[in-house]
């Protein structure tokens, strides 16, 4: 079945960088179809929010809190999408998730979902 196996969080300092790789895997391709694939962000209490996203076809969304500083690209033929976080702020802290939409059979659509990889940045 499908897998999203994220990795790369960890503690940095303010200022400093990560990179968020994440794959999807288990997908066939005869059935589904990734529409796209992104990053979240969710605070203990908070909505979850989009950080950044990427489509099959290239195209690109970013929170306004990061544009300018992160950037995600993908690898289409891993599916697979890396996230860069650079310049990172303490507002930054929190865990990230990622997903990955699919269009399955019957044109149904699906969001599968990372377990969350926390970021921690200090000041």
């Amino acid at each position: 079945q499908v897998q999203v196996v994220e990795s790369g969080g960890g503690l940095v300092q303010a200022g400093g960088s990560l990179r968020l790789p994440c794959a999807a895997s288990g997908i066939i391709f005869s059935t589904n179809t990734i529409n796209a694939m992104g990053w979240y962000r969710q605070a203990p209490g908070k909505q979850r929010e989009l950080v950044a996203a990427i489509t099959s076809g290239g195209s690109t969304n970013y929170a306004d809190s990061v544009k300018g500083r992160f950037t995600i690209s993908r690898d289409n033929a891993k599916n697979t999408v890396y996230l860069q976080m650079n310049s990172l702020k303490p507002e930054d802290t929190t865990v990230y998730y990622c997903n990955v939409n699919i269009t399955g059979p019957f044109g149904i659509g699906m969001d599968y979902w990372g377990k969350g990889t926390l970021v921690t940045v200090s000041s």
